[in-house]
């Protein structure tokens, strides 16, 4: 981003967000897809951001955990705190974050950006079902990984 574009970005947001979601949203974690996953997700917001979620699964936990969105600030954020979130939790304790443990994570977020979190937390819930799905049926990974 150019460095004036990238001020005024970050001005903007300092008045309307918490730091979290600025460093987030600047500086997201995880970002990108895991080949060979064991879990994948991806949904669509309501203001048309597209999410998608890996997961990587070791003993029933997950080990690594990545995002990837075409969305805001708040959406990247939200991602970015998933996956944060979600590392190195039991699957069990993976499925209990949802939209208010995000947005408590972040520091809160404006009331037209919530949509964010609650994508998020459905996204990564949907991927652990994915998880859980393959996991009864391990040939369909193989099958699905070898494509």
């Amino acid at each position: 981003m150019e460095e004036h574009a990238e001020k005024e970005f970050i001005t903007k947001m300092q008045g309307e967000y918490s730091e979290t979601v600025i460093d987030h949203a600047r500086n997201p974690r995880n970002v990108g897809n895991i080949p060979k996953c064991d879990g994948f997700a991806q949904g669509t917001g309501e203001c048309g951001d597209t999410l998608g979620i890996w997961l990587k699964v070791k003993d029933d936990r997950i080990a690594l955990a990545s995002f990837w969105t075409d969305g805001c600030g708040a959406s990247i954020a939200c991602g970015s705190i998933t996956t944060v979130l979600a590392k190195d939790r039991t699957i069990e304790e993976a499925q209990e974050i949802d939209q208010d443990t995000i947005l408590e994570a972040l520091g809160g977020l404006p009331e037209d950006h919530v949509h964010c979190a609650a994508l998020a937390a459905e996204t990564l819930n949907t991927a652990i079902k994915d998880y859980l799905q393959l996991a009864k049926f391990p040939w369909k990974r193989d099958y699905l990984n070898n494509k």
